[in-house]
């Protein structure tokens, strides 16, 4: 990619959360942090005058910027840490590896143990997390607490010592805090039942928890045990009443390279994140520029090769938006739910990003290739023989029937070319008939065009439906123009989009940028075709206003709006400085009707 200038760079970054890094002109990493809003964090460090003198130095040596968008602040924190720990930047304070941040375990034990830790221990437990703060863990962990009794002892509840006796009840029972498994008095299935909906609670998948609470408090209702169905209501409100933020990282997830690929009509955009030991440590987005019309099978395999080679990865496990076929020994994932879901999907959104501000960037930089790419996206959208660099679009305006217009607004290489806008007065249609006006404004139009020798445009786009498409398609074939120029129609409630002769409509994504060229055009019609109707209505208004006082025709309230140039002048005016313009009759007869 070109040295792109750092002003470029900064207007292409997103709103949103996520992680930055600073490189140098060489490539070193100079600098990784975290951001709420990655374009307002990562501009402050040039337009702010910093007091610290390494941070003035270290702003001067940036040569790139990159970034990697996350869900939330925290997820960024986490992340944040991860890439400090595996890459050590020169600017970064150095973070002691340790585990910082706290876990939610679940203890590989026979009843299972619930409590928060910083200590992860391969023993086989399980471990959630891991969460920016301790309040924020005890709090899930008070939420669990208040809804389900788990023990909260160290004992070995093994089925010897419980049979033997060993154990006595504590006060945790006598507070209905546990049910005494340590007596034998819970069978293990029950508290493994309970242990698997805290596990869907700490995921935030609350739907197990809250069925099964349901079917008890009927059931306790049914019995006509209501002090226990308010029991369980209270823990189906707590539950209801919780929100829990899961995060980007999960300790089983280890050593896997996750791809994705998003792509449009001229090149594909492949993200690579490699996550070591439950964090992602790496993000990456190539760009490929199509030479035919490829796959993207054919180009995530190569991308995918070359990527890998590139950072020298040695995972053996992939996870993937779909099958492809690899030269190399590893296993293929395909993701469907969960954890390894939403990190696909993390991935694909980083391409998605990544496309928009080379587009941003491109625009700047280079808008002829802009334009091109826009140019070679509408053509095959709306099934073009040729690229649309000239596009016209018509509008009426009228209002129940009174002063009809209509407005044609003209694009070049997809901008405004205000020069070209055109209004028309309709002159042959009587009362409020969109179609006939249509008809009259298309054949008005390109009779003028044909006439005076003027380019055709390569594509007219109807604001309507079918009935003023066929509309406009009569004209066109009245004057021989029927197939030469590519004419489209579009319905306002649905963006339908109408082609000649398929009563079938085309429906393009509603985040396409073929629909919102067409959108703007329509837009910009619809509001010059307005102002038009408006000043239209306003001088007819006026006129009328004095055209009612009795000896004032229509020639005589031209020439004093000629002269005093709105109503409210000509109302405030002498009978001697009306007299000048009209003659000292007329002028009694003007001042006499406002005064």
């Amino acid at each position: 990619m070109p040295n792109i200038p750092i002003e470029v760079q900064l207007s292409a970054l997103p709103n949103t959360p996520g992680v930055y890094q600073f490189y140098d002109e060489d490539g070193q990493f100079l600098y990784v942090g975290k951001a709420k809003n990655l374009k307002k964090r990562v501009a402050s460090y040039f337009t702010k005058n910093h007091e610290y003198g390494k941070t003035r130095v270290m702003v001067k040596k940036i040569a790139t910027i990159k970034h990697i968008v996350v869900a939330s602040e925290s997820d960024a924190l986490l992340l944040e840490n991860s890439l400090i720990k595996k890459h050590q930047p020169r600017y970064n304070v150095m973070l002691r590896d340790d585990k910082s941040y706290p876990w939610i375990c679940i203890k590989n034990e026979r009843f299972p143990r619930i409590f928060p830790t910083r200590k992860l221990i391969k023993d086989g437990s399980e471990y959630y997390g891991p969460y920016t703060s301790m309040r924020t863990v005890r709090t899930l962990l008070d939420l669990i607490k208040s809804v389900y009794p788990i023990r909260t002892c160290n004992y070995d509840l093994s089925q010897e010592k419980i049979t033997s006796g060993k154990y006595k009840r504590c006060l945790e029972f006598h507070l209905g805090n546990c049910n005494a498994p340590c007596e034998g008095l819970q069978a293990v299935e029950d508290y493994h039942r309970q242990v698997e909906d805290i596990r869907g609670i700490i995921k935030g998948n609350f739907k197990s928890s809250l069925h099964y609470f349901k079917h008890q408090m009927k059931a306790f209702a049914s019995q006509m045990e209501f002090e226990k169905a308010q029991r369980i209501k209270e823990k189906i409100d707590v539950l209801e009443n919780y929100q829990v933020k899961s995060t980007i990282v999960n300790p089983k997830i280890s050593d896997v390279d996750i791809f994705s690929i998003f792509s449009d009509e001229t090149h594909a955009y492949v993200n690579f994140l490699q996550v070591s030991h439950g964090s992602i440590i790496r993000s990456h987005t190539m760009e490929i520029k199509k030479k035919l019309d490829e796959s993207n099978e054919e180009l995530l395999r190569l991308a995918i090769t070359e990527i890998r080679q590139r950072f020298s990865s040695q995972s053996k496990e992939l996870y993937l938006p779909f099958s492809i076929d690899l030269d190399e020994n590893v296993t293929i994932t395909l993701p469907k739910l969960g954890d390894k879901k939403k990190l696909l999907e993390l991935s694909l959104q980083n391409a998605k990003m990544f496309r928009q501000e080379r587009f941003k960037q491109i625009k700047i930089v280079d808008p002829d290739r802009h334009t091109k790419r826009i140019m070679a996206q509408m053509r095959a959208d709306l099934r073009l023989s040729e690229e649309p660099r000239h596009i016209e679009c018509f509008d009426n305006s009228n209002i129940q029937g009174t002063h009809p217009v209509a407005a044609c607004v003209v694009f070049k290489d997809a901008k405004p070319s205000k020069k070209e806008y055109r209004h028309f007065n309709i002159k042959t249609v009587e009362g409020p008939d969109d179609f006939a006006s249509m008809e009259e404004v298309v054949f008005r139009r390109y009779k003028r065009l044909l006439h005076e020798a003027e380019s055709l445009p390569q594509l007219i786009i109807i604001d309507g439906g079918k009935g003023q498409l066929s509309a406009a398609i009569k004209s066109l074939e009245l004057l021989g123009l029927r197939g030469k120029i590519a004419i489209i129609g579009i319905a306002k409630r649905l963006e339908e989009i109408y082609f000649p002769d398929d009563p079938i409509p085309l429906y393009l994504d509603k985040k396409s940028e073929t629909l919102k060229i067409i959108q703007q055009l329509r837009n910009e019609a619809h509001r010059f075709g307005i102002s038009f109707h408006r000043n239209k209505r306003s001088k007819a208004a006026i006129n009328s206003e004095l055209e009612n006082i009795e000896g004032i025709g229509e020639k005589t309230a031209m020439q004093l709006l000629k002269n005093f140039k709105s109503v409210k002048r000509i109302r405030e005016a002498s009978i001697e400085s009306l007299a000048k313009s009209i003659g000292m009759a007329k002028a009694k007869k003007v001042y006499k009707s406002f005064h």
